[in-house]
């Protein structure tokens, strides 16, 4: 069951079954971070006391859900952040996340604006520097607002988002940012599917090979079920940020609040 590490009082209920393991290695599964520097700080120093504290034997991996940006303040912080070195010695991996592909979409068509913007994209045009007074009015003040963003929009920014990998596999565990579609092999799995499906993967107890640990889909505790792993704790407005502790078959949780 979950040995919980954070300041929360009240554990999220466990489902009996077989117990996964990670091989050995410990991995740190974190959720969506929408912006939220501050608190991607503060899970970063907790990562740290709790790798002291556990001193594994060989480097821990860290695992970013996706959804780096929109919705908080800082989006730009937090992907600067990101390209620094890890907050430990570990190897680290950002997964790609809806949010992501918005933006980077964003940057080559104007027309998702109004959608983008009204899910947190204004947020992140805002936190680069974007000289904007107001949310755009009309599809030439989108445009504008397209060719403003792109001229403030790190290179090493763009080319980091566009190279994040979808999924990764370790040991009895499955990582990606929204789930997977019930029914199809991993191969099979469409990148709409991995990063913004919902209700098809949520309400289904198929068995997908692996445990999936996922975010996307904010939920006010962790949510553990036998066939997955929700992570995203709805940081940007819940101010917690959560993030999985598996190691072998052992499961813990860190959160800030």
């Amino acid at each position: 069951m979950f040995s919980w590490l954070s300041k929360r009082k009240d554990p999220a209920a466990m489902t009996a079954g077989a117990k996964p393991s990670t091989g050995g290695r410990r991995v740190y599964g974190i959720g969506d971070v929408h912006g939220r520097l501050d608190l991607l700080v503060e899970l970063h120093a907790l990562i740290a006391a709790d790798v002291a504290a556990a001193a594994p034997a060989v480097p821990p991996l860290l695992v970013y859900l996706g959804d780096y940006v929109d919705r908080g303040a800082d989006s730009k912080g937090v992907v600067d952040l990101l390209l620094a070195p890890p907050p430990v010695d570990a190897e680290r991996i950002c997964l790609f996340g809806n949010h992501e592909r918005t933006l980077l979409n964003f940057l080559s068509d104007s027309a998702i604006g109004p959608d983008w913007f009204s899910f947190g994209g204004l947020e992140t045009v805002l936190s680069y520097g974007t000289p904007m007074e107001r949310k755009p009015s009309s599809a030439a003040a989108y445009e504008a607002a397209r060719v403003a963003f792109a001229g403030v929009f790190p290179q090493a920014h763009g080319d980091f988002l566009a190279s994040l990998p979808l999924t990764h596999v370790e040991g009895d565990y499955l990582f990606v940012h929204a789930g997977l579609r019930p029914g199809r092999s991993l191969a099979q799995q469409t990148e709409q599917d991995l990063i913004w499906i919902r209700e098809e993967f949520l309400d289904s107890n198929a068995d997908f090979g692996r445990v999936v640990v996922h975010g996307h889909s904010p939920v006010e505790q962790v949510e553990v079920r036998r066939n997955r792993i929700n992570v995203d704790t709805g940081a940007y407005s819940s101010n917690r940020l959560s993030c999985v502790v598996l190691e072998g078959e052992s499961r813990a949780l860190l959160q800030t609040a």
